[in-house]
């Protein structure tokens, strides 16, 4: 880092998310892009969404033209300090399946929500398979 470079923690950053002061954090580099809000292409709300946490990952996923990562120069005003950003919150998948017990009464629904239409589509099947024997036979 070159002399003279502000560094912010993380919390100061986070806490630049509203109309009056709205700053983001893009591949460690931090950006005050308040005078631009009104100017943004994508409108305010893109900004403001992005504000109060890395924005990194959303200003990559757009696909910005080298104009406008250029243009994003006049609006740095610093570094992060690595040191104060948390890491990352690991989500765990949700599993969707619900195992029911045998006793539950939902579990009993379940079961013949299932068993009903394979036993009318083995009848049809039986059905048909025995109409073509009988009439082989005559």
């Amino acid at each position: 880092m070159g002399s003279g470079q502000k560094v912010f923690a993380y919390e100061e950053v986070a806490k630049n998310k509203e109309r009056k002061g709205c700053w983001l954090l893009i591949s460690g580099k931090v950006y005050d892009v308040t005078p631009f809000l009104e100017e943004h292409p994508g409108g305010d709300e893109v900004l403001l969404a992005a504000s109060g946490k890395d924005a990194t990952d959303d200003f990559e996923d757009v696909g910005h033209s080298d104009d406008a990562k250029q243009m994003m120069e006049k609006y740095y005003i610093g570094e992060i300090d690595g040191a104060t950003v948390p890491t990352p919150k690991k989500y765990k998948a949700q599993t969707s399946a619900v195992t029911h017990k045998p006793d539950e009464p939902g579990f009993l629904i379940k079961l013949l929500q299932f068993l009903v239409p394979l036993l009318i589509l083995g009848f049809a099947f039986g059905l048909q398979f025995f109409g073509k024997n009988e009439k082989a036979e005559d």
